[in-house]
């Protein structure tokens, strides 16, 4: 096995005359170009704005406070550094695949498996988490529905229909154990007793408990319905998703802003940079979403004009609300107390107006699913890709012959998420589907830095704006030295207490020293600043998750690699070409 077969290249010029001979070949069977720019948009801000807004941005407030405000920008710039690196690919090779195509084409088909792999996190196990939130909100909003005109006073789903069967399971062996101790049932935790009524209530076959979470189930098959159906459809949808979302947080920007006390901003920063920086991996996982638009490059009509404004506008929209809500939020209350699971529900709750919080539950109900139906577009198209490299088997590359769409792909991938949406939580997932995310990003960032000198690569009408990183990440890597030094953080941070806390920096100490490699590095090859500063910050993201995550994230790669080499690196088609 030499090093050149396991890091073979894919040329921009090969991917291009490869979709044009697979138009060719299959004739009407291809994808359907129906997205203009405003489109784009609509998608970028139908992934953004989900769960960030109607639900983790509570925590990164009251971790931060007022000044979780500049966490948002920080995260924005970050993903804008990104965004730019995305724009220039995709202005490359406007093909499906994102940033597996991206990595295929600058460091080689092992690295693109990797990405491909990883992107797996993002997009198909995240979306099992947005289901199960889905399925949480679906039910809170039927319990508000009052009409007393027909005797309806909430509409309440059996506890059985809306719960995962590990956590009924696990609730029911932890209420047992705490009940058999002596203790009583009125002792127990809200979420205990919910999952105790579950297990008991449940019916069964044999001994089997059908604790079952129907409305993720239902909302999982409608989507994957709607996606498999075409990108007419799926877009007309988004952008009604979109428009009722919007209205909404302008709706309670309008409302709120007449709630501010201004006494709630002092101190504006009230646990430091630390605390502010607290809420990194949570805010971070709201800006989600953004890269999926780069799935759609095929379908768009303009995709080497439209795929880089739809990015940034898209960030930059959703930028200004989410800082616009976090001042709402820590204005009308203070910020510790916005530690709550839907804090815009909460804060209306607490200056006496119910009749906000069924429209924010409405309203959250059609984010979540915006989020689910982005996602769910996005990663049949990656694997539609890989198929196309033969990386994967010809049938998800299958294009439905009335419908356009990747239909094999699109139905299994209903399948991944609907399955353990059914049985499973995981809690874990959204630092999961950040780091992989975060690689992505790194990835994409590091191929534009490793393209940027090669004057044979094929350019498209997109670029990055050059500046010379050389002139200035030395100034920032000794400017943050001494920060950390004149804060008593620079050598106490290298004091390991213990193995269990080397191990916990281990992430960190893995950012610093890539931090010094780069800042070296850009001064003799004049390195490009905007897409070195999008890696170095979306290392630093990723160092800031647990190390128990990065372990989990490494199992997950050993599993993909073993596929590469048990399938994928026989089945490649350039290794066909070789051969």
């Amino acid at each position: 096995m030499s090093k050149n077969t396991l890091f073979r290249k894919k040329s921009i010029a090969s991917i291009l005359a490869q979709v044009q001979t697979n138009e060719a070949e299959m004739g009407t069977a291809t994808l359907n170009k129906h997205l203009k720019v405003r489109d784009l948009i609509a998608f970028g801000i139908a992934a953004i704005i989900g769960a960030g807004i109607f639900s983790t941005i509570g925590q990164a407030s009251a971790q931060g406070g007022p000044a979780v405000i500049f966490l948002f920008l920080f995260t924005a710039l970050a993903s804008g550094f990104a965004a730019f690196a995305y724009a220039e690919f995709a202005s490359m090779v406007p093909v499906a695949g994102s940033a597996y195509t991206y990595s295929y084409v600058a460091f080689g088909e092992l690295i693109a498996w990797i990405i491909g792999w990883a992107l797996i996190m993002e997009y198909a196990i995240g979306n099992i988490t947005v289901a199960i939130s889905w399925s949480d909100y679906l039910t809170d909003m039927l319990e508000q529905i009052h009409i007393q005109a027909l005797g309806i006073n909430g509409i309440h789903l059996p506890s059985w229909m809306q719960m995962d069967y590990l956590t009924a399971s696990n609730g029911f062996e932890e209420a047992s154990s705490f009940l058999k101790n002596g203790g009583i049932l009125n002792q127990l935790e809200p979420t205990l007793v919910q999952a105790r009524a579950a297990w008991l209530s449940a019916p069964k076959i044999g001994g089997l408990h059908l604790v079952l979470d129907i409305p993720a189930l239902f909302i999982i098959v409608l989507i994957t319905w709607l996606v498999y159906r075409g990108i007419k459809e799926s877009r007309n949808a988004s952008n009604a998703m979109v428009i009722i979302k919007l209205a909404v947080i302008l709706l309670v920007i309008a409302v709120g802003v007449f709630y501010i006390d201004m006494n709630n901003w002092s101190p504006f920063a009230p646990n430091g940079v630390s605390g502010v920086l607290k809420g990194v991996s949570a805010v971070f996982f709201a800006y989600i979403g953004f890269d999926a638009i780069s799935t759609t490059a095929e379908e768009c009509e303009n995709p080497q004009r439209d795929l880089p404004r739809g990015m940034m506008w898209a960030i930059i929209i959703c930028t200004v609300l989410y800082i616009l809500i976090a001042l709402i939020l820590t204005g009308i209350v203070p910020y510790d107390q916005l530690a709550v699971g839907e804090p815009l529900s909460f804060v209306f709750k607490q200056i006496n107006m119910p009749q906000m919080t069924f429209i924010i539950s409405v309203s959250a109900v059609v984010a979540m699913a915006s989020v689910l139906l982005v996602f769910q577009m996005g990663q049949p198209r990656i694997w539609l890709s890989m198929s196309r490299d033969g990386l994967l088997p010809k049938r998800f590359s299958k294009i439905h012959p009335k419908y356009k769409t990747p239909s094999f792909a699109t139905i299994v991938v209903g399948f991944v998420v609907a399955v353990p949406a059914l049985f499973m939580n995981l809690t874990m997932v959204t630092d999961l589907c950040s780091i992989g995310t975060l690689f992505a990003f790194v990835l994409v960032c590091g191929g534009v830095l490793v393209l940027q000198n090669k004057p044979d690569v094929q350019r498209g009408s997109f670029r990055t704006p050059y500046v010379n990183a050389g002139y200035v990440l030395p100034f920032l890597f000794v400017g943050a030295l001494i920060y950390f030094y004149v804060n008593n953080a620079l050598f106490s941070y290298f004091n390991f207490k213990s193995g269990a806390d080397f191990g916990q920096k281990v992430p960190s100490l893995i950012f610093w020293a890539f931090t010094v490699f780069l800042t070296v590095v850009s001064i003799p090859k004049k390195l490009s600043l905007i897409p070195s500063l999008g890696l170095l910050s979306c290392l630093y993201m990723m160092s800031e998750i647990p190390l128990q995550n990065w372990i989990y994230f490494g199992i997950w790669l050993l599993i993909g690699l073993l596929i590469y080499f048990t399938y994928s690196r026989k089945h490649s088609k350039l290794n066909a070409a070789q051969s």
